[in-house]
């Protein structure tokens, strides 16, 4: 069973809780073990530049858009890249390219699924053996999808994708506790020592970002971002679902693209859709007289019979500054 994001992580001054301080110890623990990972770490070369997005905190920063933004710089500057990614969700545990015409995201997650229909993605539990089959293949360059705490490849570039929205009293780092007492996977510093630079994602309906945010990244570059639908919202009257690291983040993007919204249902990230949840969503919809519309990722987590009764609706990121990207991965791929 998955579990909502706990919307109290991302308080920037929470109260004190019983819940917190039972869970402070554990986060020390996982603190530790991960610093000492990275520590003792050896990464290696797999053949080809390998240029990572990644974050600092348990999904929901848009890490995925971003790589997909990537991709499409890297293609525009005739570089054959692949995305690597691990398949999370998926059963399948690599090395495989992922084929959107037979897979499902059960197979190989939702995310590869996604990515696989503009780019060429291989998943692989084994990062490294990941790498070196997609070069095999003919990439001359990787981008890997999350891996920021990933230990097995060496990086030309490390990006750190943040979540800039810091509105309603959130904070992309919270307090700043690591998981389970925060949504931190390692503390603030340690993460952005490892970064080449950090890539601050807006959305759209947000004009600059927190002037005190961007102070924390200290003399680590950081690139603005936006989310960009790719088209408007369905017309009429919608019912909305997201099984994201922030659904409330999808309900706000959707209201302010002007989506005539009746209700809006948050699960869990990366949950599954099954018939029954379906039919429960779609009596829902019936009942306000409205049609289903929910992310990209989630639409691609749906079973093939529901796909033609529920709309997707896409997005992708923009930068504000499209040539420091490109200086950065002129560097990455020489």
């Amino acid at each position: 069973m998955r579990l909502r994001t706990p919307r109290w992580w991302y308080d920037r001054h929470p109260r004190p809780s019983a819940t917190r301080a039972l869970l402070r110890p554990a986060a020390w623990v996982w603190a530790a073990v991960t610093a000492r990972r990275i520590a003792r770490a050896r990464p290696a070369d797999p053949g080809v530049p390998v240029i990572c997005v990644g974050n600092l905190t348990l999904g929901g920063s848009g890490k995925t858009p971003v790589v997909g933004e990537v991709m499409a710089r890297l293609a525009a500057r005739g570089v054959a890249a692949a995305v690597l990614s691990r398949g999370h969700g998926g059963r399948l545990e690599g090395p495989v390219r992922v084929d959107p015409t037979t897979h499902l995201a059960a197979d190989v997650g939702d995310e590869p699924l996604m990515l696989a229909k503009a780019a060429p993605v291989w998943i692989a539990r084994d990062r490294l053996a990941g790498a070196k089959a997609a070069a095999a293949a003919g990439a001359k360059a990787l981008v890997m999808d999350d891996g920021h705490q990933n230990t097995r490849l060496r990086k030309a570039l490390s990006l750190v994708v943040v979540d800039g929205e810091t509105r309603d009293g959130e904070w992309p780092f919270g307090d700043g506790a690591v998981f389970p007492a925060g949504p931190m996977r390692e503390p603030l510093a340690a993460g952005l020592a490892r970064a080449d630079a950090v890539v601050v994602l807006l959305p759209a309906d947000v004009a600059e970002p927190d002037p005190d945010l961007m102070r924390l990244f200290g003399e680590t570059p950081a690139l603005v971002a936006r989310i960009a639908p790719i088209g408007p919202p369905p017309s009429g009257r919608q019912l909305a679902f997201a099984g994201v690291g922030k659904p409330w983040k999808v309900e706000r993007a959707l209201v302010a693209a002007g989506c005539d919204l009746v209700d809006f249902v948050p699960l869990a990230d990366h949950a599954a859709y099954d018939e029954r949840v379906l039919r429960a969503l779609a009596d829902q919809a019936e009942a306000a007289g409205a049609g289903l519309v929910t992310t990209e990722k989630d639409w691609a987590r749906l079973p093939p019979a529901w796909r033609g009764r529920i709309a997707a609706w896409p997005i992708r990121a923009r930068f504000d500054d499209e040539p420091a990207l490109d200086a950065l991965l002129a560097r990455a791929v020489g």
